[in-house]
């Protein structure tokens, strides 16, 4: 099969998503111990309940057993990202401007590859954090490119 399995179940549910005025938010497909795992993770602006996901499994569980593009035993999952939802498009962080976030780099900026705070601005190629570094703040810019995982982070700061 030349299209991945993950491609493939985004065609799928994509139709459906849209449908029901949800988001994709990502797909994993995992071996777990001896069992396989297909998780969609959907979201929306007022987020998403266990009837959506019920609702979503059921429909892309029909449209996965008219093709039948996995040859082994699967347990599909379908749930919300939850409060710390992962980052992956420009878009994503677009929405994230002025919320907390943690970012890991793929190199060192400043000596450093961990970075949680604020994301004040994204121009599409720059994340500008603001960061607390014991009693001062400062700003950090991540170039777009260097970024290899984000999400939203919840801070418990009164």
């Amino acid at each position: 099969m030349s299209q991945s399995i993950t491609d493939l179940v985004k065609e799928l549910a994509s139709p459906i998503l849209e449908n029901l005025q949800l988001e994709l938010v990502d797909i994993e497909y995992v071996k777990e111990g001896k069992n396989w795992y297909l998780r969609l993770f959907i979201d929306s602006e007022d987020g998403v309940d266990i009837e959506e996901c019920g609702m979503v499994s059921e429909h892309l569980s029909e449209k996965l057993d008219e093709i039948d593009p996995i040859p082994h035993n699967y347990f599909l999952e379908v749930s919300s990202p939850g409060a710390e939802r992962p980052l992956k498009t420009k878009a994503d962080f677009e929405k994230a401007v002025g919320k907390n976030v943690a970012l890991k780099t793929y190199e060192p900026i400043n000596g450093e590859k961990h970075f949680e705070g604020v994301l004040t601005d994204f121009d599409g190629e720059i994340a500008t954090l603001e960061i607390r570094v014991k009693t001062k703040t400062k700003q950090v810019e991540i170039p777009w490119g260097k970024i290899a995982k984000a999400r939203l982070a919840v801070s418990f700061n009164i």
